[in-house]
């Protein structure tokens, strides 16, 4: 297992230390979900082995160190690739005795990988199943970590809403200092180029119009950001209070500067066999 430790000055009252997890892909599934089902779980699952074990191995093994440790988990999302009942029964033993704080992912709330066009409508479909099987609030939530505020948000189809912006702002009005997790990383011309050499698309919030050209249709309408997308994201650069942004997501590591100097921490796929802990000052 490979363990990236970095530290991160969020304005803490005393350090501590966390681990950074994310995009671990279980894909589990038994009849009760339907062959169907079954056949996708045995293609994923075999997708996401890269010779170092099965996603759900690799991510025992990642809490296991966590408990070892006493770390935190913070997730950024894909813990599952897929709503099946094994699967979230699969993630909810695996985290019943792990202190977790999680911002939600899009695979959370896929019935089948590449099924559809996901969008809010598509989401609410298993929404209250896939929450009734975490313990925090997966659209929006926040969590205070001696004096630092971690704020997970939900950005999984890469928007914000107007309800979040108003989340946000209570957040801020509290006066700490804020972690900000998502799943989707926030656009930056360094990252959106990094990730452009390897991809058709860069797979962020809040990529502008002019840089999507080369976008097929589906992508194009997947993550063009609306205006309430932009102005949580213009809303976020204009507060001081927000330390760091961690991410998830790309399956690769990154981090570097927002526009506004932040700097975002963007983490390695759990099922590349990887985590990052990360000291809190």
């Amino acid at each position: 297992m490979t363990i990236d430790k970095i530290r991160i000055d969020a304005g803490a009252e005393r350090p501590f230390r966390a681990l950074h997890m994310t995009d671990n892909h279980i894909a589990l599934a038994d009849q009760r979900d339907g062959q169907r089902k079954v056949d996708l779980a045995t293609r994923r699952r075999a997708a996401f082995n890269e010779g170092k074990g099965f996603a759900e191995d690799l991510m025992e093994a990642q809490l296991d160190y966590a408990r070892r440790n006493d770390l935190l988990v913070l997730h950024t999302g894909d813990l599952i690739d897929f709503v099946s009942l094994q699967n979230l029964e699969y993630a909810q033993k695996a985290l019943q005795d792990i202190d977790y704080f999680m911002a939600v992912g899009n695979h959370e709330f896929s019935l089948y990988v590449g099924e559809a066009f996901e969008d809010v409508p598509y989401k609410m479909q298993s929404y209250d199943l896939v929450q009734s099987y975490f313990r925090n609030n997966l659209l929006f939530d926040s969590r205070v970590v001696n004096g630092v505020n971690f704020v997970a948000v939900d950005d999984g189809y890469y928007r914000f809403d107007k309800g979040q912006l108003e989340k946000m702002k209570a957040e801020v009005a509290k006066g700490m200092p804020i972690v900000l997790m998502l799943h989707n990383p926030l656009h930056t011309d360094a990252l959106y180029e990094a990730v452009m050499k390897l991809q058709p698309c860069a797979y962020l919030t809040g990529t502008p119009e002019a840089m999507m050209t080369t976008y097929d249709d589906y992508r194009f309408r997947q993550q063009r950001p609306d205006e309430d997308t932009l102005a949580f994201i213009d809303y976020v650069y204009g507060q001081p209070l927000v330390r760091a942004v961690i991410a998830g997501h790309l399956h690769h590591s990154w981090i570097g500067p927002l526009p506004n100097g932040v700097t975002q921490y963007v983490g390695e796929a759990g099922y590349h066999d990887a985590a990052r802990e990360i000291e809190f000052v």
